[in-house]
């Protein structure tokens, strides 16, 4: 890439960036964030590429999980440390049931920012600019609140390294302990049927463990079973805040993005032709794309050329949200294409963003139900075409909230108003992503 830089998306179209309202004060801010420390490492980006790289392979399965949006207002120690409970608890009924390793990716540590499908939206008669995530506004429905401001990035990032810090000291300071499977059940979790059966494996895992140590192996010294690695994610929208936090590796020579391990461009910003893909394009860090079912095979087998031209495996992640009742019509001539062109892709299924709806009494909301229909039309369609469905994308929240209809104890329409607290789209709560893990662990045990 003699002709990347982290500056040169600017040469480029750059769809869904704020209307700042100064540029002088942005670029100020941008300036003050690129002499910040990284928030994240190289060496901790080619790891997740490595496994990555399993996952293409069927050697490993990609657990994707975490808020559509993060909040400033409800960023707390508990809020971190609920989400990873959830994300522990599905990887362990995935790596139980399919009997391999889960890699473990949040949406979590920087997704504060959203697209929108028009600049302006009008509350109450009043005209107002779009709410853009907590990177760029705030949702409050003023003037004054949903003027785009850049200091907002200095706080996203803020929050964001203190999210990594937690993480840190939860995922390899004992808290991720497979012998504290128990801990990881949430009070709200235990008592539902959900919980119940989650209780049975943990329970099996610790017989099999007290069966170890009987055995006379010193469980203590296995480090793979106090501590897991936890890498996070977001959607690389706002390109100034990520060429602030680019850097040059002092060892390989390479960029990298540090403000993630992983990062993904959406679907409103695919363009070949666009600042996104030019950017994405030169940073070493695993990245993935996001496909609607308007996706044609010639079109993705241009993007895997663009931002994976030496096919290195692990290294580009394609992320399927094509609706329930779209993905077993659209996908198979796109997974056959990039098959033929031998392209090592991640397929993962993104089973929220392509079934969303609004209510009847206006709520934007999901169905578990149509979520499950997506994933298993993934499923089918890998089958089908001898290809490898490699992991799973999902919009989740450790807090039990009401936003997602369905479940084993099932969410009504009359219910959505009751806890419904995401800023942006619907999440699963922590019930309904267990029912989710159970489904996906089956149709991993039987393909």
């Amino acid at each position: 890439m003699t002709n990347w830089s982290p500056q040169s998306w600017r040469n480029y179209p750059s769809a869904q960036q704020p209307n700042w309202p100064d540029e002088l004060a942005l670029e100020h801010t941008l300036k003050q964030l690129s002499t910040f420390p990284p928030l994240v490492f190289a060496e901790e980006a080619r790891s997740l590429t490595h496994a990555l790289g399993l996952a293409s392979k069927g050697e490993a399965f990609l657990l994707q999980a975490g808020d559509c949006s993060e909040s400033f207002e409800e960023f707390s120690a508990d809020a971190i440390r609920d989400k990873l409970k959830v994300i522990l608890q599905m990887a362990i009924l995935l790596t139980y049931s399919a009997g391999v390793p889960v890699i473990k990716v949040g949406r979590i540590a920087g997704q504060f920012a959203k697209p929108r499908s028009s600049d302006t939206e009008t509350v109450n008669g009043i005209k107002l600019a779009a709410f853009r995530g907590h990177m760029v506004n705030d949702d409050a429905p003023t003037i004054d609140a949903r003027r785009p401001d850049p200091n907002r990035l200095l706080l996203g990032y803020h929050q964001s390294a203190a999210t990594l810090n937690l993480l840190r000291a939860f995922t390899k300071g004992g808290f991720a302990d497979l012998s504290k499977i128990h801990v990881w059940n949430q009070e709200f979790v235990a008592s539902s049927k959900e919980g119940q059966r989650y209780e049975i494996i943990a329970q099996e895992i610790q017989r099999a463990l007290k069966f170890m140590r009987a055995c006379g192996i010193n469980l203590s010294s296995e480090k793979d079973l106090q501590q897991v690695d936890f890498w996070t994610s977001h959607e690389a929208l706002l390109l100034g805040y990520e060429e602030a936090l680019t850097r040059k590796d002092s060892l390989s020579g390479d960029f990298y993005d540090c403000s993630a391990h992983l990062l993904w461009v959406g679907e409103r910003t695919r363009s070949l032709e666009g600042a996104h893909m030019e950017f994405l394009s030169g940073i070493s860090n695993p990245i993935a794309v996001k496909l609607s079912a308007t996706a044609s095979p010639d079109e993705v087998l241009a993007i895997c050329e663009k931002l994976n031209p030496n096919k290195v495996e692990g290294r580009l992640s394609l992320i399927t949200r094509m609706g329930s009742t779209k993905i077993t019509d659209s996908l198979p001539a796109i997974v056959r294409a990039v098959k033929k062109a031998g392209h090592p892709v991640v397929w993962v299924c993104d089973p929220m963003h392509g079934n969303t709806f609004k209510s009847e009494n206006g709520i934007k909301t999901r169905h578990l139900n149509d979520i499950l229909t997506e994933i298993k039309g993934f499923f089918q369609v890998h089958k089908q075409e001898g290809t490898i469905p490699g992991g799973v994308h999902i919009e989740l929240t450790g807090d039990n909230v009401t936003e997602c209809l369905g479940g084993a104890e099932e969410i009504f329409e009359n219910d959505l108003g009751l806890r419904y607290t995401s800023t942006c789209d619907p999440r699963l709560n922590a019930k309904q992503s267990l029912d989710l893990a159970f489904n996906v662990a089956e149709f991993l045990r039987n393909p």
